[in-house]
This record gives structure tokens, C-alpha cells and sequence, in this order.
């Protein structure tokens, strides 16, 4: 029976499934956690994912990421927890409710109770939780899926109560009237760290409109000229009803300037600042004479009437722009100083709407200014302002359908948004001096895709900017890839860090556990569901809630209907807003695990549950660029507040996946990948090594599905390859490895000794490249490894010894070499592949463990993922081998570059190789490997020259690329100077690897230039690096007769193969008589023999019985070959 066993065909889906099959019936995930020590853990969060969407391509990248270094971790021998979790609370999940309801946010307890649209919700949730866990499985993500944390769960609530308290208890919760960013479409407002998720900010085309302002003059610095407009700049006009002031620069210089209006053509004298009128009055119009301006003339004349600074502007009142409504708290309609004016854009004059921007409402509280809230939570005026109202503010917040039924009732031809009717009305009523539009970039709700407004709200706010300076400080302790993440995008982000906006004004999520009295003056926050029960029960007491009244789920409406008692004996109101959804999952590293109640009635500072104490602060985390911002944000915020940590030590910012020409993927543009077409097209091993290998992980990837071919052809395929010649030759040997009887390296032949140096430098290269988060250098370096070194050279270079008839030693040593070759590239490369590195190692190990193995053995273990993964043996690497090695694959492929510049096929000898002396160590490593570069490029003979002079003429061509940097402004010289350089120069420069040209400062490496050869007659010359190498291309007589002997061997090889003969099968050999083979074969007749395997091979005249016709160099030769018997 087969030791080991062989395959027809590369099947690495097939390969998924089976081994999936296995680990699940053998539990190999569990016991790859339970079989290492927990005195050694290494903990890795999971960001959850929420399961009412369905998975793309682009989370098979961000898991396999995560998975890699879990994976490594425990072959390192570290126990790796990974609890799995679900986001189940926020935006996503409500607006797909009402979507599905036919619902808005104002329907839910009208149309449907509180309560029953919770339940959808609840139900919404895990909508997708089969699709996503068959993704996980199929794609190898080792997860913990059987105990996820689930962020509607009690207990996990209970934690974020908890984690609340201690906020409330350090007086960083508070609650604030303030503008903050509102999405009308998602009925909510949102935090500065939901703002600033990537595209949220989007360019678009709005109507801007210069709104005239009439001053009120009488007993003011602007008297004397009569009557004066204030010019005020806007990108929303729709926030021109409720302006209640106008702001200028207490020190910029304004200009009044008699003019006439450009809609009206009435006489107007116009305020706005020095440095921006010329962005309204073109210099060429101030010599126009006033006196023959005609109505509708493009040439508007203007003169400067007087200059005035800000300062003395500041006071004056003007005539309300939109008298709609009237503000009752506080002052209106009069100029302020603002510390945020500027001369950048617009007029130097900025309108005020204190409810609908930040500095607006500052200046105004700072001045007394009143307030009027024109448009309401929908995003809609309200009805005083009559020519508009219940009209949506911002165009995109209707429907096609409705924009129709709106463009009827305007009766136009086209549907005019309220912004571009409001400023019709103003230029009607000489109230616009100028409205054009213009493009501005403009934030946009990170769910809904909707634009936001800025608009007043009652909000519960964390006081994070107390411990912006910790933040700051610890996340440079943070590992971030790539690290410009850390220090720009999060570290920028920190350095600007505003209050956290907690207030959400939602249903389904985790309620704010804060009651008050109506006053506002009493209140308490509720740290956990014991503190709420012995509430409960004092306002049971005190006659506010009925008897028996047992709170079993923390979400609305429930936790609503309880009324708590003060100590004054007041009722005490749940504040109604839900916290923000980012919290929840900010959170995780406490909640996942959930509250130890006798740690906390004992008063414990971390009163969570044991397995917290080893699994926290995670050492590694994984999301996508999108989170930097989100849960990064979060984790780092709740961390440091609270525990003075870091939440996560190493963090990868995981970049985009696009489509194969750059663009983002959508279904819209029909460009998406259905990750589990792909796997099951591909399997997912190719998958995660196209995806790891092609990009680092922070840069974007652009997903191409020819690549991911090459990918399962190339490196998948020719590792398949590699292990059925191993399995095949191992098979008919009988070959079987004895750990305690290999052959010591050092006895080894060359070439293992050298694949085995080569071996150990890729262990280090590769468990660098993993302990540095860099996966993408790991499987670059495995892949190079396994087509350059063990299929392109070892293994073909090798052939011959493995061919050989009996189990020689030195045939022992290389079936010993590519066993360790090929075990131990199944265990490098397992993090990236697990299922094929599986398979790979079952199908060389399997024979083994039907034995008894000493318990130190390498291959005890069941499954690669449960081995250790041990350090690189130095002693075994061999620079100098290394080295003569590199030299014989270089020289080698410049020969065999030659040979295919001028078609002569390998199979036909050739008589020598020139090889220009570059010292005697040089030579001495070429020397080393002669004989494998004569075997690898059929060449006789290497012969060294000491003085290339008259023979070998080179030039330099500048790499011009490389040098700009270099020499910049000075390029054409130096490219002059080598061009220049003679003969003795040039081959000075290669044996130096650099040259400094004369007369100048700069040294040139030799990567700075290309030195090519020129060829001579009779001989091919090439160059790469230091080395040169001319190749004798003439043919001799017995050289032609030899190549004929090979051709002739490699037609009947393939006869074999075609007949489906074994390997070791003799054969006999009827030649049908071809004068232009003969005289070849009777002169290596041995050879051929001997290489075919043939006991006989005869020439026949006449006719030929089951002959084959092959063709050899374009002639016809019939064949005859038969099985010994």
C-alpha cells in the first residue's frame, strides 16, 4: 500500500471541503486552543460584524487578515482565545426595519407599538447569521461561533451600564444644548467620529446665494449714506428664514460701494470686505459711467464710496431678510463681532442662524442673540414659513416620485429645490446681489447616505477632551500598520478630538440608564441590574410602580416604564435617548464576557467575568481604514477614560478591496465578487494567497479574478507538482522518513545542504515577516521560495538522483531534504492557506502516526495547526552556498535567456560559456556549482577570462529613474560623464558595485545604471549585476549528433507517458529506419537506453506495426514502443 498518497488533478476546492470536514469531526479548532498553555495567551479581538447585510469579497480580505496571526500565534504555542460577536443594535438594523415595514421613524408607536417594532428589530438581527457563519467556515476563519457576543443580550447591556457609571462617577457624563450634526433620514443625531467615517464627506453642487441685508442706519456710523445693505455670503439658503444676526471681523477693512443690484438693476450701496470685492466688482466696470447704465447692461458700474473696519460696524441692526417668525429668546437682527470671520471666501460677512451651525450658535449665546428653529426633525420648514412650508429642506431627502408630485405643484417644467425658490424670491424682491451654484464638500450621513444638518439638540455627551492629552500619549505605545495610520489619520483625529456626542435619539438599542427628576437637579445612573432591582423595589415602596413589577429585557419600552424614587422622594424619568451604537461595540474587550456579580457587590474595580483577566488589553486587532475613526476610536476612548490603557497593542488598518481597474465595488455597477462563488470556484486557500500576497494589507487591493487563476496555477499548482514527484518516487521506493535515521546535513550532497540553508533563511525571513504583521512579505517570500528554489531548481536538478534505480544514501538524503522541504513549507504557510497546508502535511504525515512516535516527534500532532512551529536551525545556513547558488540560478538564466534569443533549444548542447574573472573568490563560488550550471543549461564547459579587453565591449545606459532622484537638476551631466567612461572604467565600476565620477560629488551605485554587452560574432553576450556571460552559439558535428539523441529521448518519454506506462516500466524499442536519426543514436546509444529505460532499441526497414509518428526538427520519425515483458 501507498505511503503516501498521489493525484490525478489540483482540486482546491475539493481540498476546502474535505479538510473542513476534518477538523470538524476531529475538533481541531477547539483542541488547537486547549492544547496550549493559558499561562501563554494571546488575545485577539473581534470587531463585530452585523448580520443584517450580507458578506462580500471584501470581508473574506479583512478575516483572513485576522485569522493569519491567530493562526501563527498558536503555532508559536500560544493559546489563542477568539470569542466571535454580533453588532446587533444602531442605524443599520432600524432602517432596514422600516424599510421593510413601509415605516418611518414618526410611525413607530402610532402604526406599530414601540415594543413590536423592538421585536423586528431583534428579529432583523441575525437575519444573515447562517450566511455569515457558512462564509466563516468555508473560507477557514477560526472563530468561536458556538459563544458569540451578542450586543442586545442583557448581560452585555448590563456591562455598558456599567462602564456608564464609572463615566457618570468621574463626572464625564453631562448633558448639553448644543448643534450637532442631525440626520433627518435617520431621524437621529450623530457623534463626530460617525461624521468623519470615509465618504462621508461628498462633493456637490448647491445654489449659494449673496443675500442683501437692509442696515437700519439712523444714529449709526452709516448715516450719512443713506440707504446700506449688508452683503452676506451662504451655501444653504434654506437657513436664511432663521437668520437672527450677521458676524464681521472685528479688524478686517470693509468697503461701501454704490453700485446697482444685478437681478432688480435698482441703485444699491453695498457693504462687504475690502479683500473680496473684486470677486464682485470686476476693475474693468469702475470707470462705467453711472449716468448711461441701462437696466439688464452686463456692465454694472461701481464706485467705493468709503472704508470702514469691523469694529465700528458692530451694533448696527438691519431689517429681518424673511420676516416668517420672530425669535422670543433673546435679541435679533443685529451685526456681531466674530472671532471665525475670515476674507477666504464669500464676502467678510457672515449670516447668522444660531440653530443650524456651531459658531453661530456660540457668537449668538456669547451676545444674546435669539434663536429661530425654522425646520424641524425631518428635515422639513415648519409651517410659519408659509411659501414653504412642510417642503424638505435638502432635494435629496424626496423620491423621484415625490419630486414629481412637487414639480406639478410648482408648475414647472423641472423641479426647483427650496433652495434655488428661495433665492428667486430674494432676487425679486431686491433682496440676492448674486446666486450661482457652487460645489463645496458637504457631510453625508455614514448609513443613509443622506446629507446632514447641523441642528440644536438636548444631548448626553462624554467628556473625552479631559483625556485628550492620555489618549494622545498611550496611542503611541499602539503598533499601528501601516504606522502613518496611527501617526496621521487616528493620531489627527485625537489631536482635535471634540466631545462624544452619546445621545441617540433611536429605539432600538441600548438605553441610556440615566433617571432624573423633572427639575433636572436629582439624578442616577444605574451601573447594573442588582443597583436597578433594589431601585426598583424602593419605588414599589414609595407607591410609583406597581407590586410585583420585574424588568426582564433592558431594552425600550420596557426599561421606560420604570419610575424610580429620589432621595427627596421625587419620581425620577429614564432620559429617553439610546446611547450611541459606537459605545456598544467600543465596549467589547468588558461586555464580550459580562459582569462576575459577586466582584461586584465586593466593590471589584474590574468586576467582569475571569476570563477578562487574561484578555485584556488584546494584542491584536483588525479592521477595516473605515474604523480608524469608529471602533478604533472607541476602544482607545472607553480605555483610557476609564482604565488608563490601551485597549489593543498591534492594529491593522486594512485597506479596500476595488475591482481590477481601480474602482469600488457595488452591485449597482455590476463589478462585485460573490465571495462564495469565488471559493467554491477557487477554493479558498487561493483566495486568501491572492488576496495576503498581492498587497499589503492597508493598501487598497485591486481584486482580479485572472490573477487569483494565476495564483491557484502557478504557486498552488506547482506545489501540488512538487509533492506527487515526491509521492510518486517515494511510493516505488518505498521510501518511509525515520526522524532519528536522517542523514546528518552536513553529509548531504550540495544541493541539499544548500536548499536547506536556504530553507532555514526563509523560516527567519518568514516568522519576521508574521511577528511584524506584514503577512504580505510572508507569502511573497513562500511563494518565492517554492518556485525559484524548490520546483525551478532543487527539485529539477534533482531528477536524475530520484530517477535512479535502487534506495541509494545519497536518493535517501534527497527524499529526506524534500520531505523537510515540503513539511515544513505546509507549516510556514498554513496561516495564509490553512486548508491546502493541511493537506499537504496529512497526505506526508498520515503513514506516520499509524505508528508510535516518540513524544518529541515533529509530526505527532494531527493537524499542522496544532504543531509548533520552531526556530531556524543557523548552523545550517551556508553563506558562501548561498551565495555560489545564487551565482549558479543567475548564470543559468542568462544562459538560457541566450539560448532562447536565438532559438537553440536546452536539449541541444552547446560547447562553452565565457565568463569575464571578477576576482578569485568570485570565481571560486562560480566553481563550486560548475557542474550544475553545465547540467542546467546543457553547456561543456565554463571558461574564465582574465582580460576581457578586445573581446567584450560593454556600455552604460543610465537609469534615469533611478538617478532623478539622486542628481536631480543635474542629470544630462552626469548622464554624459557615463556614457563616457572607457572600457577599464566600466569594468572597475562593476567589480566595485559603484563609481565616482570625476570632478563631480556624486557616486553612483550600480542599480543607477543598466551595463549591456555588445555581441561578437559566433558568441551571444549578456549582463546582469557584475556578471557577464558569452555564450559560444557554434555547433559542432558531435554536439548537433548529441542534441538529435536527446530530442529522440524526449519524444519517446512522452510516447511513454502518452501509453500511461509506470516509471520503472522497461521497455523495447522499434525505430522505422530514418537515415537522419541514425548515426545519432548509434553514437549515444547507451545513454539513450539509459534514460528511456530500454532493454533493446532496433531500426526496422520496411513497415513498422503500431508505430507512432512524431516529428524532430521538422522531420518525421516513426516509433514502435512495448512493455518488456
Amino acid at each position: 500500500m501507498s505511503k503516501y498518497p498521489e493525484f490525478k488533478q489540483l482540486q482546491l476546492a475539493q481540498i476546502g471541503k474535505d479538510i473542513l470536514a476534518y477538523w470538524q469531526a476531529n475538533e481541531i479548532f477547539e483542541q488547537s486552543i486547549s492544547s496550549r498553555p493559558a499561562d501563554k495567551p494571546y488575545t485577539f479581538y473581534e470587531g463585530p460584524p452585523s448580520a443584517n447585510g450580507l458578506p462580500g469579497i471584501h470581508h473574506v480580505l479583512s478575516r483572513s487578515i485576522k485569522d493569519i496571526f491567530c493562526r501563527y500565534k498558536t503555532l508559536k504555542g500560544f493559546q489563542v482565545k477568539r470569542k466571535g460577536g454580533w453588532d446587533t443594535h444602531g442605524l443599520p438594523i432600524e432602517l432596514a426595519v422600516e424599510k421593510a415595514l413601509g415605516i418611518t421613524k414618526e410611525d413607530i408607536g402610532k402604526k406599530i407599538s414601540v415594543d413590536d417594532y423592538n421585536a423586528a428589530c431583534k428579529k432583523e438581527v441575525m437575519r444573515y447569521t447562517d450566511v455569515w457563519n457558512d462564509l466563516t467556515q468555508k473560507m477557514g476563519y477560526w472563530v468561536d461561533l458556538e459563544n458569540p457576543y451578542i450586543t442586545y443580550k442583557n448581560e452585555y447591556i448590563e456591562t455598558l451600564w456599567w462602564l456608564l457609571k464609572q463615566l457618570h462617577d468621574k463626572n464625564l457624563l453631562y448633558k448639553g444644548y448644543t448643534i450637532q450634526p442631525f440626520s433627518p433620514a435617520a431621524g437621529t443625531g450623530l457623534s463626530s467620529h460617525e461624521l468623519n467615517q470615509p465618504g462621508t464627506y461628498k462633493n456637490v453642487k448647491d445654489t449659494s446665494a449673496v443675500a442683501q441685508f437692509k442696515a437700519i442706519t439712523t444714529d449709526t456710523v452709516l448715516s450719512k449714506y443713506g440707504e446700506v445693505y449688508f452683503l452676506a455670503w451662504t451655501t444653504t439658503p434654506w437657513t436664511l428664514p432663521s437668520n437672527t444676526a450677521l458676524a464681521v471681523g472685528k479688524n478686517i477693512e470693509y468697503q461701501i460701494i454704490k453700485t446697482f443690484n444685478p437681478y432688480t438693476f435698482a441703485p444699491v450701496q453695498v457693504i462687504v470686505a475690502k479683500d473680496l470685492a473684486g470677486k464682485y466688482f470686476s476693475e474693468k466696470n469702475a470707470a462705467a459711467d453711472f449716468a448711461s447704465y441701462q437696466a439688464g447692461d452686463k456692465i454694472i458700474p461701481f464706485e467705493i464710496i468709503a472704508s470702514i473696519t469691523g469694529k465700528d460696524l458692530a451694533g448696527i441692526r438691519y431689517e429681518q431678510l424673511l420676516p416668517y417668525a420672530q425669535p422670543n429668546d433673546g435679541d435679533a437682527f443685529k451685526v456681531l463681532i466674530g472671532d471665525f470671520v475670515t476674507t477666504e471666501d464669500g464676502t467678510g460677512i457672515v449670516h447668522i442662524a444660531p440653530s443650524f451651525g456651531a459658531d453661530d450658535f456660540r457668537v449668538a449665546k456669547l451676545n444674546g442673540i435669539g434663536s429661530l428653529t425654522l425646520v424641524d426633525k425631518r428635515g422639513r420648514f415648519v409651517p410659519e414659513v408659509t411659501d414653504f412650508a412642510n417642503e424638505f429642506v435638502k432635494e435629496d431627502y424626496l423620491s423621484a416620485e415625490e419630486k414629481e408630485t412637487e414639480r406639478l405643484k410648482q408648475n414647472r417644467d423641472k423641479y426647483l429645490s427650496v433652495d434655488e425658490r428661495i433665492s428667486i424670491k430674494l432676487k425679486t424682491e431686491n433682496k440676492a446681489f448674486k446666486v450661482e451654484k457652487y460645489e463645496h464638500s458637504y457631510p453625508h450621513c455614514w448609513r443613509t447616505d443622506k446629507p446632514i444638518l447641523y441642528y440644536p439638540l438636548d444631548s448626553w455627551f462624554i467628556k473625552s477632551t479631559a483625556f485628550k492629552e492620555r489618549m494622545v500619549e498611550l496611542n503611541k505605545t499602539i503598533n499601528w500598520k501601516p504606522e502613518s495610520t496611527g501617526t496621521g489619520r487616528f493620531g489627527n483625529w485625537l489631536e482635535n478630538l471634540v466631545d462624544w456626542n452619546l445621545s441617540r435619539s433611536r429605539y432600538w438599542g441600548t438605553p441610556l440608564p440615566i433617571w432624573r427628576t423633572a427639575d433636572g437637579t436629582t439624578e442616577i445612573c444605574i451601573d447594573s441590574m442588582a443597583t436597578m432591582n433594589a431601585e426598583i423595589a424602593k419605588s414599589i415602596a414609595a407607591g410609583f410602580m406597581p407590586v410585583g413589577f420585574e424588568l426582564k429585557d433592558l431594552h425600550r419600552p420596557y426599561v421606560d416604564e420604570v419610575v424610580l424614587v429620589s432621595s427627596s422622594g421625587e419620581k425620577m424619568f429614564r432620559e429617553a435617548d439610546l446611547i450611541d451604537v459606537w459605545f456598544d461595540s467600543g465596549a467589547m474587550p468588558y461586555a464580550q464576557w459580562g459582569l462576575d456579580q459577586s466582584k461586584l457587590a465586593a466593590g471589584d474595580k474590574h468586576p467582569f467575568q475571569n476570563e477578562w483577566n487574561s484578555a485584556y488589553p488584546a494584542d491584536f486587532i483588525a479592521e477595516g481604514v473605515d474604523q480608524t475613526r469608529g471602533w478604533f476610536f472607541t476602544l482607545h476612548a472607553i480605555s483610557t477614560m476609564l482604565f488608563d490603557s490601551v485597549s489593543y497593542k498591534n492594529v491593522i488598518s486594512n485597506g479596500l478591496v476595488l475591482d481590477k481597474n481601480g474602482n469600488k465595488m457595488s452591485k449597482r455597477l455590476g463589478n462585485s465578487i460573490d465571495p462564495f462563488e469565488t471559493i467554491d470556484k477557487f477554493g479558498a486557500d487561493a483566495t486568501r494567497w491572492y488576496m495576503i500576497s498581492n498587497a499589503a494589507p492597508w493598501d487598497n487591493l485591486k481584486f482580479d479574478l485572472e490573477g487569483l487563476a494565476e495564483v491557484q496555477r502557478k504557486f498552488f499548482g506547482t506545489l501540488y507538482n512538487t509533492y506527487n514527484f515526491f509521492a510518486l518516487y517515494a511510493n516505488i521506493d518505498g521510501f518511509e522518513i525515520k526522524e532519528d535515521q536522517c542523514t546528518p546535513v552536513k553529509e548531504r550532497a550540495e544541493l541539499d545542504q544548500w536548499i536547506i540553508s536556504a530553507l532555514q533563511k526563509l523560516i527567519v525571513e518568514v516568522t519576521e515577516s508574521y511577528e511584524n504583521y506584514e503577512p504580505h512579505r510572508a507569502a511573497r517570500a513562500i511563494q518565492y521560495f517554492v518556485d525559484e528554489h524548490l520546483s525551478n531548481w532543487y527539485v529539477r536538478l534533482s531528477r536524475r538522483r530520484f530517477w535512479k534505480g535502487e534506495l541509494t544514501a545519497d536518493k535517501k538524503a534527497a527524499y529526506e531534504t524534500l520531505f523537510e522541504c515540503l513539511t515544513t513549507i505546509s507549516q510556514l504557510m498554513s496561516p495564509v492557506a490553512p486548508f491546502f497546508a493541511e493537506w499537504l502535511y496529512k497526505n506526508l504525515t498520515d503513514s506516520l502516526r499509524e505508528k508510535e512516535l516518540s513524544a518529541n516527534s515533529k509530526f505527532k500532532a494531527a493537524s499542522i495547526h496544532l504543531s509548533l512551529l520552531g526556530e531556524a536551525n543557523l548552523d545550517l545556513i551556508n553563506e558562501r552556498l548561498n551565495e555560489s547558488m545564487l551565482l549558479a540560478q543567475n548564470i543559468s538564466s542568462m544562459v538560457l535567456s541566450l539560448r532562447k534569443k536565438v532559438s537553440i533549444n536546452v536539449r541541444q548542447p552547446l560547447a562553452r560559456i565565457l565568463i569575464p574573472s571578477l576576482g578569485k573568490e568570485i570565481d571560486a563560488k562560480i566553481e563550486d556549482v560548475k557542474h550544475l550550471i553545465l547540467s542546467e543549461t546543457n553547456i561543456k564547459n565554463i571558461e574564465y577570462l582574465t582580460d576581457s579587453h578586445g573581446f567584450i565591449q560593454k556600455k552604460i545606459k543610465p537609469n534615469f529613474k533611478a538617478l532623478g532622484a539622486k542628481v536631480g537638476k543635474d542629470m544630462k551631466e552626469v548622464a554624459a560623464a557615463l556614457t563616457a567612461l572607457d572600457q577599464d572604467q566600466i569594468i572597475a565600476f562593476e567589480k566595485n558595485g559603484q563609481f565616482t565620477l570625476a570632478n563631480s560629488p556624486y557616486t553612483i551605485a550600480i542599480e543607477d545604471v543598466e551595463i549591456v554587452a555588445e555581441d561578437i560574432p559566433g558568441w551571444l553576450v549578456n549582463v546582469m549585476g557584475k556578471i557577464t556571460v558569452a555564450l559560444d552559439v557554434s555547433i559542432s558535428e558531435d554536439l548537433r549528433l548529441e542534441g538529435l539523441a536527446r530530442e529522440i529521448i524526449n519524444r519517446i518519454q512522452n510516447l511513454r507517458k502518452d501509453k500511461g506506462f509506470e516509471v520503472t516500466d522497461k521497455i523495447s524499442v522499434r525505430i522505422l529506419d530514418n537515415d537522419y536519426i541514425k548515426e545519432a543514436i548509434n553514437k549515444n546509444l547507451n545513454y539513450i537506453c539509459a534514460e528511456i529505460l530500454a532493454t533493446e532499441m532496433l531500426f526496422v526497414a520496411g513497415d513498422l506495426l503500431n508505430k507512432e509518428r512524431v516529428e524532430i526538427n521538422e522531420k518525421e520519425v516513426y516509433i514502435s514502443i512495448e512493455k518488456d515483458s
